[in-house]
């Protein structure tokens, strides 16, 4: 019986800038004029920009608001990135069909790796590898705890050892 209850096909007017390879998954209206489109690449925002599935860090879907909380790059460093929350951006979607399921599922498939591990004195650290749609390998970044001295030598040195030990657990052998 689903197929008697299709949702409207995302009018022209509303669909984003899509790459070759990109297709549309599911849409929302956040208002009369604008939508939040899901594709296999990422969410495309009413602004017109694309977030990678790979650069959200949370979704959240309270029922009516799907919240977004995407990553923001701190700093750059050998073979990852640290990154932190960027603010929250919320979307009250009142037909919202299955583009709530389509987030979750797609910023957790993203993930092909995670693990957290303490820091001395009191902080930590969380080592994550994702996935980039249209991408081989992963994506390496890592997010530290509140209070945690994120530039302090041997805080770096620590984190720089995770990562390479995350990397090499993962590569497939030659």
């Amino acid at each position: 019986m689903k197929l008697f209850r299709r949702r409207p096909k995302l009018p022209a007017a509303q669909t984003p800038p899509l790459e070759s390879e990109e297709r549309v998954l599911s849409w929302a209206a956040v208002d009369e004029n604008s939508v939040l489109v899901a594709t296999n690449r990422g969410l495309w925002l009413p602004s017109g920009t694309r977030l990678g599935w790979h650069d959200i860090h949370k979704a959240v879907w309270s029922g009516r608001e799907l919240r977004i909380t995407p990553a923001e790059v701190a700093q750059e460093r050998h073979g990852y990135t640290v990154l932190v929350d960027a603010p929250i951006i919320g979307f009250l979607l009142l037909e919202p069909g299955d583009l709530p399921d389509q987030v979750r599922t797609r910023v957790t498939r993203s993930v092909g790796y995670t693990s957290h591990h303490p820091l001395p004195p009191n902080g930590g650290v969380r080592v994550v590898g994702r996935r980039v749609s249209g991408a081989d390998g992963l994506l390496w970044s890592v997010r530290y705890d509140a209070k945690t001295a994120v530039d302090a030598e041997p805080i770096v040195e620590v984190t720089d050892q995770l990562v390479a030990s995350a990397q090499e657990a993962t590569t497939p052998p030659a």
